[in-house]
């Protein structure tokens, strides 16, 4: 006679191990408030519901014991999105369709309260509450055949196993940031912000993607772009531009806060949150890993470019790449900007679709399989930023900031039908020069409405080319911390700007991206109510400095007391800075030193890598160790100068370990006056 299946309530060592861990594992998430630690819930789940079903079949038991540590992991996970979910709970199954409207769809789009979490929480452990319930009361239920027992529980404990498996697929992985709010000095700053004044300068912000130093003719590439090169002909031209990371998303919340990527646990990609049912939720849980605490993009609690100006009286908006974030307060326009027309993510990730928004609403615009077929992008965000300009300097007295961030020519590169062919080069030259063509098209515009001279225009790029591109004569690119990585174009026009600067002028010293910010709030003179001027945020470091210096005279401003930063995946890789020549040779170990470096040069920019991998694949777990470059003269970082000036290495590398520590003390930049 086969044995029947039992409910054994009696504790055995493994099976109240199992249960201890699964109260430990519930109780630790809603004590640490670590999204990743609700993967780890529920991986538990999964092999607690295999340990259910290999004692049903195999032993004819269900152990109790291990019902109870199944539950409060379970438990666990329902009470922690209960309480910090940043939505409404429903999971992977924000699935975007074809006219998806985000206003259609709040609990998938980062809207939704304690109820909705709730009601959204059972839903998705419905399944697994009903199959659990039915398991014990069919072990626990007298049949007239043993047989009819068996075969019900066995199959019940299947569908346990099954229906955990679902709940991997659908549960939900978005949290509320368990970060240190700045909320508070957000607001505040924000709310005294001063008007701008009758004549105050338009903004238009360009911002390529994966566009090498080489990539324009203006700086050497093999094709023509005309109209990139006529910013720097009729501008400013920079020799040595740097953006704020290697990487896109780090490098726009450089550009977006004037902080370093560090300070908003924003220090990798940021990968969709949406459309990930299928295959296995893939990228929901891709943040909170990469960027810690929850970060689902740009927190919502930074001080950007946008709200600045927009708090000023401007009218902003944004088109094409976004890349910070893809719902609730991640969105462009919960982040100070009227208007978004573009994609929230990259264009070799999936969902790639372009979407229309305001308010932090947004409806998809072409449907969404544009991910195979791109090649309209550049005169679709033409279009628009073409139309909402108009319509801006038509219709309204305020003026104009509008961030122009193209997805080109970043891979997979694609190309209009009219220009395919175009240089002769390949789809990458022809990309570039489609964009280039528009430029041109937008330029007219500007011109056509009498604003060009009256239009700040800077152009540049998120970080140095991957797959195809010119980095010159820099080593390395993207992902990379050498120069090629982070070493971009750059361009500043405007034709109306009192006197800064002459057209055609070069400027020779180090700027970044992370300058921009607070480069704008001079040039466009941004005060507060009380006339203020220059009026940053006051609660928070601003890693960058004002380049108005540099436009003026080509004025050292990277010194050694704001040094550039190179970083990666939350680690300092490398620092540089100018010094006058005549402080090096000051020194008693070098004042004797007559190398051409010293004697032709007023100034040297020094730049120290403590250790950085080899960037030669063929030797790729070859490390280089304490590694200084002088820039001045060695652009590709060809030569180690730290046995030539080991102080200044000793120096350099200590300033390293002091900026990473003052980042670990004080990873938000708090300015702990203020919050006191």
């Amino acid at each position: 006679m086969k044995k029947p299946v039992i409910l054994e309530k009696a504790p055995k060592p493994f099976t109240l191990i199992i249960a201890v861990i699964g109260v430990a594992l519930g109780l630790t998430l809603n004590i640490m408030r670590l999204n990743l630690l609700a993967v780890v819930n529920v991986a538990f789940m999964c092999i607690v519901s295999a340990l259910i079903f290999i004692g049903v079949i195999f032993l004819k038991k269900l152990y109790s014991w291990f019902l109870i540590g199944y539950s409060a992991s379970a438990i666990g996970i329902f009470v922690y999105y209960l309480l910090w979910g940043a939505d409404a709970g429903f999971g992977a199954f924000s699935s975007g369709k074809a006219g998806w409207t985000s206003a259609d769809h709040l609990l998938f789009t980062g809207g939704g309260n304690f109820f909705t979490r709730l009601a959204g929480g059972i839903l998705l452990l419905l399944p697994i509450i009903i199959v659990l319930t039915l398991l014990i009361i069919f072990v626990k239920k007298s049949f007239k055949t043993e047989t009819l027992k068996r075969i019900l529980s066995s199959v019940l404990s299947i569908f346990l196993a099954g229906t955990t498996v679902f709940y991997v697929l659908t549960m939900n992985l978005r949290s509320k940031p368990n970060v240190t709010s700045l909320q508070k000095g957000h607001d505040d700053y924000l709310d005294k912000v001063g008007n701008v004044k009758q004549g105050s300068p338009n903004v238009l912000f360009i911002l390529m993607d994966d566009m090498g130093y080489g990539d324009t003719s203006l700086n050497g590439a093999i094709y023509d772009t005309p109209n990139m090169d006529r910013i720097g002909e009729e501008g400013i031209n920079f020799d040595n531009f740097y953006s704020s990371y290697s990487v896109c998303s780090p490098a726009r919340f450089g550009l977006m806060t004037g902080r370093y990527p560090f300070r908003g646990y924003a220090d990798n990609v940021i990968y969709p949150t949406v459309d990930t049912l299928s295959p296995f939720a893939q990228t929901r849980i891709f943040n909170s890993i990469e960027m810690g605490n929850n970060c689902d993009g740009m927190l919502g609690d930074e001080i950007t470019i946008a709200e600045i100006f927009d708090n000023a009286g401007y009218n902003t908006g944004a088109f094409g790449k976004w890349h910070l974030g893809d719902y609730g307060e991640y969105l462009p326009t919960n982040q100070g900007f009227d208007y978004f027309y573009g994609s929230h993510h990259v264009n070799d990730m999936k969902p790639f679709y372009h979407v229309s928004e305001e308010n932090g609403e947004y409806e998809i615009v072409h449907g969404t399989n544009e991910l195979k077929d791109q090649k309209d992008a550049t005169k679709w965000i033409h279009e628009e930023i073409t139309s909402w300009i108009t319509d801006s300097v038509k219709n309204s007295d305020e003026p104009f900031f509008a961030y122009y961030a193209t997805p080109w020519p970043h891979a997979p590169v694609f190309v209009g039908d009219e220009f395919k062919g175009e240089t002769g080069m390949g789809t990458y030259a022809d990309c570039i020069t489609e964009f280039d063509y528009y430029l041109g098209e937008l330029f007219n515009t500007l011109e056509t409405l009498g604003v060009m001279d009256d239009t700040i225009i800077i152009f540049t790029s998120d970080n140095g080319p991957a797959l195809e591109g010119s980095v010159g004569e820099l080593r390395g690119g993207k992902y990379l911390a050498y120069d090629g990585g982070q070493k971009v174009p750059c361009m500043i026009r405007w034709g109306n700007n009192n006197g800064l600067w002459k057209a055609g002028t070069t400027r020779t010293q180090s700027a970044t991206l992370v300058d921009v910010m607070p480069t704008l709030v001079e040039l466009c003179n941004i005060t507060d109510k009380d006339g203020n001027k220059n009026y940053l945020p006051f609660d928070r470091e601003i890693d960058g400095v004002s380049m108005v210096p540099l436009l003026k005279n080509d004025t050292v401003i990277h010194t050694p007391e704001h040094p550039i930063l190179h970083m990666k995946r939350e680690s300092l890789k490398a620092i540089q800075y100018t010094v006058p020549t005549s402080d090096v040779l000051s020194r008693d170990e070098y004042k004797d030193y007559k190398y051409p470096v010293l004697t032709e040069n007023k100034y040297i920019t020094f730049k120290y890598f403590q250790r950085i991998q080899n960037d030669n694949s063929a030797f790729f777990d070859k490390y280089r160790k304490n590694w200084l470059h002088i820039l001045s003269d060695d652009a590709g970082e060809n030569l180690n100068r730290s046995s030539v000036y080991p102080t200044v290495s000793e120096e350099m590398s200590a300033k390293m370990d002091e900026i990473m520590k003052n980042f670990k003390d004080n990873r938000r930049g708090i300015n702990e006056e203020y919050y006191n």
